[in-house]
């Protein structure tokens, strides 16, 4: 018990919790306030769930990854690599909610289509820098606490994602027309600024493995004029972090990656359309933000720290596959919430069994590709694992509509659908387990 305190009460966890925060909060931008906003307008379901694919490009922030790796912002730098980084991100997303607020979705929907594309990218770049910041900041031998970090992240993005995406639908609730709720809730952008510059760098020997990495490739292409430099410049930074991930797995890797994209896919489904099914069913906004957001992300930010002493106990293979298979059970709940409509008794257990499932099998998902980088290389492996996961929950999710429109509003046999989600990726991580046993021993 006395190592658990300590490795929470550890200040570096801190700070890992409030970047979780700021990496959640553009869900809200884009992703359940734009909803319901779209819904207000009149939008259908179908064109509701096409818009999150804008999300789709958290799915491919690894191609740019490299560069926040190596590349140096003017003026910035002095903050520091990941610091530089993660202020300029966040100073784009604070221009980016300001210009939607003065946005009609239903007079410009592709000038708030484009603004909220903007918002996924920028905001997938800042994911990128929180992501690689977590890592970095945990020595390589502080492995054993991945499961802690990756819990202090999961609890800061619920509480990004859920009480303030609470206070967006309160402000809503209350009267506030949706360009004004955004403009207010730029606010806090301002407040993760501010906590960027209260960061502490992470030491790191990055860099020295990097020049050395591209003096060797200099020497492979035979010599050092401006022509090889910079062609062991591009190497390093593009094609070793990648080639060092797919060397050290081999094919493997592409298993990895395609478990990594399945694993969420049917949480992703229920996700995008939950809004949608509880005001369909009767729920009013009022109550979607007080049981969806305020209720279940406070027990998410409970339940991350629980996950978290679990996967230690269980090791993150056997962790992974039970909260897997507790997370496509739980979807079945929302299918007799369906069945007996707006009922909060219901809607309160769907949620707090929901919101456990889904802190636990993140938790351990998180720790599962963390566990995967190359210190070196943190930010662009990372971001490689994670865009997998991201393109099978926005891609994939983004028909999430049209198979409800397609089963014509047939919510409970809808949830039924997403619960079987998960079986193929179970089965590769019962093959991933096996064949890499060694490594998470």
């Amino acid at each position: 018990m006395q190592k658990i305190l300590d490795t929470y009460l550890d200040q570096r966890m801190l700070s890992i919790f409030l970047n979780g925060i700021a990496s959640g909060f553009p869900w809200v931008i884009i992703g359940s306030a734009m909803t319901l906003w779209l819904q207000d307008e009149g939008l259908t379901r179908t064109a509701i769930g096409l818009f999150g694919s804008v999300f789709a490009v958290y799915s491919i922030n690894w191609m740019w990854a490299p560069l926040l790796d190596r590349v140096k912002i003017p003026f910035l730098y002095k903050l520091g690599q990941r610091r530089s980084w993660l202020i300029l991100s966040q100073g784009l997303l604070l221009l980016l909610i300001v210009l939607i607020s003065f946005t009609d979705p239903k007079q410009s929907l592709v000038w708030v289509s484009f603004l909220a594309l903007s918002v996924a990218a920028v905001s997938a770049t800042q994911d990128i820098v929180i992501d690689a910041y977590r890592i970095d900041v945990m020595r390589v031998e502080e492995k054993d606490k991945l499961p802690a970090t990756a819990a202090m992240a999961t609890s800061g993005w619920w509480v990004g994602y859920g009480f303030l995406g609470a206070v967006a639908l309160y402000l809503s609730d209350f009267g506030a027309s949706w360009d004004r709720v955004y403009l207010l809730m730029s606010v806090f952008m301002i407040g993760f600024m501010a906590v960027t510059l209260s960061l502490r760098e992470p030491s790191s020997t990055r860099e020295e493995i990097q020049a050395n990495t591209q003096a060797s490739y200099e020497e492979l292409l035979g010599g050092h004029n401006l022509w090889q430099k910079i062609s062991a410049w591009i190497l390093t930074t593009l094609v070793e972090p990648l080639t060092d991930f797919f060397t050290r797995f081999g094919k493997t890797a592409l298993v990895i990656l395609a478990f990594i994209m399945l694993f969420k896919v049917g949480e992703a489904f229920l996700g995008r359309m939950s809004l949608v099914f509880y005001r369909e069913i009767g729920f009013t906004v009022g109550e979607i933000a007080t049981y969806s957001k305020l209720v279940g992300s406070t027990l998410t930010v409970l339940f991350s720290i629980l996950a978290s002493i679990i996967t230690v106990h269980y090791g993150l293979v056997r962790g992974l596959m039970i909260s897997g298979i507790a997370m496509a059970s739980t979807n079945l709940i929302f299918a007799y919430l369906a069945y007996v409509g707006s009922d909060t008794t219901v809607l309160a257990i769907a949620i707090l069994l929901d919101n456990f499932t889904a802190a636990f099998s993140t938790v351990a998902f998180v720790a599962f590709i963390s566990h995967l980088t190359n210190r070196a290389y943190t930010a662009t492996q990372y971001a490689l694992m994670a865009s997998a996961g991201n393109f099978g929950r926005t891609v994939f999710a983004s028909g999430s509509g049209l198979l409800v429109d397609g089963l014509n509003g047939d919510w409970i046999t809808f949830f039924i659908i997403t619960a079987l989600m998960v079986i193929p990726s179970l089965l590769m991580l019962y093959w991933i387990g096996r064949k890499f046993r060694y490594l998470f021993a």
